[in-house]
């Protein structure tokens, strides 16, 4: 009997060179293969298109504008009257009583609410505003923060956490929508903060660790067996 003979070429190794002749025969006598549709070759120029150096002037420009109108607004919010207990400001009170409203004898939740009205303040519209995305950002922010600090001492206040997570999620969703509708507020409110774009953490599963779990059950149920024949043998 023969014995059967296996090439290495498969069937769609072999359709692939087939299909390769067919073009190289066809190139040959100068018929091209159809291009996709709205292909554009790589070499043709852009029109209307900004060079890189005036982008960059443009840049230059838009920042030190927002850096100016912000370094304003900073100064009118901490021109304005000093922060007092509640809401005390512009009264005419002696020394001794404002004293008494003063937010450091306060507890925390006053001086973090007086921080966030400042915040606020800074990024506001009109006067009064508190519903325009970049006064919620920052009123978020404030809250984020106290979170973090909560957390660094509680450390097994896994219910916060979970909170501080799903505050993380709001405020992505609040910079996307002010990226979109409103750029210019978007950078501004980004480099006031600090903040950074990260790629969210991918979840990996490790099947290590779940064969060793599988194990060690297998181990146990194989003790408890044995204890039991014991208990029956007696």
């Amino acid at each position: 009997q023969q014995q059967q003979v296996r090439s290495i070429i498969t069937r769609t190794k072999f359709r692939r060179m087939v299909k390769k002749r067919k073009k190289a025969e066809l190139a040959e006598k100068g018929i091209l293969p159809p291009r996709p549709h709205r292909y554009r070759p790589v070499d043709t120029p852009v029109i209307g298109a900004i060079p890189r150096e005036e982008q960059e002037a443009t840049k230059k420009e838009l920042n030190e504008k927002a850096a100016a109108d912000m370094q304003k607004r900073m100064e009118a919010a901490q021109g304005g009257p000093e922060p007092l207990r509640y809401h005390m400001e512009g009264l005419k009170m002696s020394d001794r009583v404002r004293r008494l409203f003063d937010l450091s004898i306060g507890n925390q939740k006053e001086a973090v609410t007086a921080q966030k009205k400042k915040g606020m303040e800074i990024f506001q519209k009109r006067e009064g505003d508190t519903g325009s995305s970049a006064v919620q950002v920052i009123a978020l922010t404030t809250r984020i923060q106290q979170m973090q600090k909560h957390l660094s001492i509680h450390r097994k206040d896994h219910s916060g956490r979970r909170g501080l997570e799903a505050m993380y999620v709001t405020r992505r969703k609040m910079l996307d929508y002010m990226e979109r509708k409103d750029f210019e507020m978007y950078r501004r409110v980004v480099q006031t903060l600090g903040l950074t774009r990260t790629p969210p953490v991918k979840y990996i599963h490790n099947k290590r660790k779940d064969q060793k779990k599988i194990l060690e059950k297998r181990k146990n149920k194989k003790l408890m067996l044995k204890r039991k024949k014991k208990k029956a043998m007696r």
